[in-house]
């Protein structure tokens, strides 16, 4: 009997962006992402948090020119480091006012969604350790402590983490 396949991690998701120039300025200033390659001339830029590790974890395409309601991608997802991390990137986004849509736990994570220039949905996120059945999103306020987060988040679990749950006035909030 073979061994069946196993996926380590996401390497990289390509988009196809309206105007690349301000997406590189969001990817680079935004998010931190490091250049590796761009090529002018067709359009291509190629981005990564850890160019040794891995050439690029992001490709975006300019070109996209689609209506900006036309969904091109359900999200790309970047894990964080620490709970700290996240709360950095989210105090940025406020900062720069980049359109957040929720700020959330799904009991195994600690999330903050938000847009890029082009309305695809982005997510940075820390791993709690915690186990939650999917799907679990409760709001969180990230304006609260580490702590309070993690206490709020531990008990979201105790309560709901068996059985799943998802907070619908959120997501329809975002609607």
């Amino acid at each position: 009997m073979s061994k069946t396949p196993a996926i380590e991690r996401l390497t990289h998701t390509g988009l196809f962006v309206n105007d690349i120039e301000v997406s590189r300025t969001f990817y680079k200033e935004m998010l931190g992402l490091t250049e590796t390659d761009y090529d002018t001339n067709a359009g291509l830029l190629f981005l990564s948090s850890d160019p040794s590790d891995e050439h690029h974890m992001v490709l975006l395409i300019g070109g996209r020119n689609t209506p900006k309601d036309a969904r091109m991608l359900q999200q790309m997802a970047f894990r964080c480091k620490t709970l700290e991390d996240v709360l950095g990137y989210w105090r940025r986004f406020v900062a720069n006012n980049v359109n957040i849509v929720y700020t959330i736990t799904h009991g195994n994570a600690i999330s903050c969604y938000f847009k890029d220039p082009d309305d695809n949905v982005l997510e940075v996120y820390w791993p709690t350790g915690l186990e939650a059945k999917q799907g679990f999103l409760v709001e969180l306020d990230f304006n609260q402590s580490e702590e309070k987060l993690m206490t709020t988040v531990r008990e979201a679990v105790d309560k709901y983490g068996k059985t799943g749950y998802v907070d619908m006035a959120v997501l329809e909030r975002q609607m």
